[in-house]
């Protein structure tokens, strides 16, 4: 399956799972298979467009939100993003980010 289903699929999983919501609960509360739930979860599965809504509305999210991807960044991407905010900050801010990633790299 592409990308996107297994980016939206991980990305429902983890909103359920941050609402303590177990997956049967949710497969039952949008009249879903249970199977088929893991099937879209996995990626392996692209959701119908009325079961998106039921998922989002259940899960109190928005259906963007069910696409909002951008916080899981590979690490290439994430220093890639940092790489471009420090390249704008101004030396003294620069200055004071460096002696937080300093003490930073002594804690445990």
């Amino acid at each position: 399956m592409s990308s996107l289903c297994k980016k939206l699929g991980s990305r429902i999983k983890e909103i359920r799972e941050s609402k303590g919501i177990r997956q049967v609960k949710l497969a039952e509360l949008i009249n879903m298979e249970p199977s088929n739930l893991s099937k879209l979860e996995n990626g392996n599965q692209f959701p119908k467009e009325e079961n998106l809504e039921k998922i989002a509305n259940i899960l109190d999210v928005s259906i963007s939100d069910l696409f909002n991807f951008e916080h899981k960044l590979t690490q290439s991407e994430l220093i890639g993003e940092i790489n471009t905010i420090v390249s704008k900050l101004p030396k003294n801010k620069l200055e004071f980010l460096y002696s937080v990633l300093i003490n930073l790299k002594y804690i445990k």
